[in-house]
Formats: C-alpha cells, sequence, structure tokens
C-alpha cells in the first residue's frame, strides 16, 4: 500500500501508471473472490483505497492547472 505522499511525489505519467496496474489487480482480486480463490479479503478493500488515493491526486492536479 503506497501513501498519499507517494503519490504526489509521482509524475503524471507514473500516476497513470499506476493507476492501470491498481485497476487490473483489483480486477484480479474481484475475479478470485468469484472464484473463491480469494485467501484475503482485506486485499480488496486496501486496492479500492489506493485507486481512490491515486484519483484524488490526479483531481487535485486537474485543479491546481484548471484554475492557472
Amino acid at each position: 500500500m503506497t501513501k498519499v505522499l507517494e503519490y504526489r511525489e509521482m509524475t503524471d505519467e507514473e500516476l497513470a501508471s499506476a493507476f492501470n496496474e491498481a485497476g487490473e489487480s483489483y480486477f484480479k482480486l474481484k475475479m478470485q473472490q468469484t472464484l473463491g480463490q480469494l485467501e484475503n479479503k482485506a486485499r480488496i478493500r486496501e486496492m479500492r483505497r489506493d485507486i481512490a488515493r491515486i484519483q484524488t491526486v490526479l483531481n487535485e492536479r486537474s485543479r491546481k492547472t484548471g484554475d492557472a
């Protein structure tokens, strides 16, 4: 799990890549849950929160560029 400060230090390209990777991981976890193969159910919650953190940082940046 990555902290928000680490996401804020990333470039826009790195954030987009992290967002895509997190989305793919989340999808795989949901598939494992559906198939009954998921061992750590808390991982789904962590992944959702990581995705939300990334989106928050991206939204903050878009607001800064929009206000300028």
